[in-house]
């Protein structure tokens, strides 16, 4: 699995050659957190949120589909007594509905072959009220060329399923129905927009 395989290099992607854009990210989803709310991590990689989201929060399930990733992130972060770690599928979380008050899923939905189909499980599992975060590389630019570093990583093997830019991520998440999504724009080698999404008690159509 390319994931398991680069989980021991992801953190110098993350702290050197996108440096800046995770810094931006750190302090936007940080901001979003409730400290007397409960979270879910989706696809937390190495824990590049899992920190930030814990050291907020009152508790949070961090989850991952690669095991080696998810030791990584446990390993620096299991000394929050607020957080856990299991192992989980994206479409699939073994959890009841509206479950958490909010639901991370961080640089994951343009990896997946069914996108909608783990926004459906992600709103699933939020609370009415509650947001839905979803941080995401822009790995193209607003010209619609593909980013220079986020072609590097493809072809190493990240196989990315879709290529957003600002626009056409707005795009996506309108078509799930998500008309009144907020973003906001991390500024770096790959850009990064998070899409905060607010869960309400209508069925999404995507």
């Amino acid at each position: 699995m390319f994931w398991d395989n680069v989980a021991w290099v992801y953190d110098i992607f993350a702290n050197g050659v996108n440096r800046k854009a995770n810094r931006t990210l750190c302090a936007a989803v940080e901001a979003l957190i409730d400290p007397a709310g409960e979270a879910l991590e989706c696809a937390c990689g190495t824990g590049r949120l899992t920190g930030v989201i814990a050291g907020k929060c009152r508790s949070l399930t961090a989850t991952d589909f690669s095991v080696n990733m998810l030791k990584r992130a446990e390993k620096k972060y299991g000394k929050y007594g607020s957080v856990k770690f299991e192992q989980a599928d994206i479409l699939h979380l073994p959890y009841p509905d509206e479950r958490f008050d909010a639901v991370v899923a961080a640089n994951v939905i343009h990896l997946l072959d069914e996108p909608y189909r783990a926004l459906r499980e992600l709103d699933r599992v939020c609370r009415r009220g509650g947001r839905i975060i979803i941080p995401t590389y822009m790995n193209r630019t607003d010209s619609g060329a593909e980013n220079g570093v986020s072609r590097v990583i493809g072809k190493a093997g990240a196989d990315f399923k879709r290529e957003f830019t600002l626009e056409s991520y707005k795009e996506f998440f309108a078509a799930a129905g998500y008309a009144d999504a907020k973003y906001t724009l991390c500024e770096g080698r790959i850009p990064c927009a998070v899409a905060v999404l607010t869960k309400s008690g209508e069925a999404k159509k995507a």
